[in-house]
């Protein structure tokens, strides 16, 4: 299998109800070895950090219009004279909304594209594992 692998710290802000924000930082991760995901884990505190995974297409998609059903939904914006994406993210123990600056995130992004192009997808994948996977799961 292929394991190769792009990823990225980006600087983002937590909008918090008045409107404020407050800088956190994340981790972004792609591997080919699941061309469709893209893992951010954000660091809160001392604690281990927060995982989400967003499908890659979401986040592509999402710099343009908005984007999402449900717990994730993303769309272009503006803070302070500079174009973000926002990213909102609801769980049962809350909703969050976060504001990428778009620049490191087009970034990281193309790179995932250069690692694995857009419709090239499931030539990075393993079919006969990822059924074996959900067979032996259920």
């Amino acid at each position: 299998m292929n394991s190769a692998t792009v990823s990225a710290e980006l600087g983002l802000r937590l909008v918090v109800p008045d409107r404020t924000t407050v800088p956190l930082l994340a981790g972004l991760s792609y591997t080919a070895d699941d061309p469709y995901a893209i893992r951010m884990a954000f660091h809160v505190g001392n604690d281990e950090p927060v995982e989400w995974i967003f499908a890659r297409e979401l986040l592509t998609v999402g710099i343009v219009r908005r984007v999402g059903d449900g717990d994730v939904q993303v769309w272009p914006a503006r803070a302070d004279g500079e174009r973000t994406l926002h990213i909102s993210l609801t769980s049962p123990f809350g909703q969050a909304l976060f504001e990428v600056p778009l620049a490191p995130l087009t970034e990281f992004l193309h790179r995932t594209y250069e690692l694995v192009p857009a419709g090239r997808e499931t030539d990075f994948m393993d079919l006969d594992a990822e059924l074996s996977n959900m067979l032996w799961s259920s």
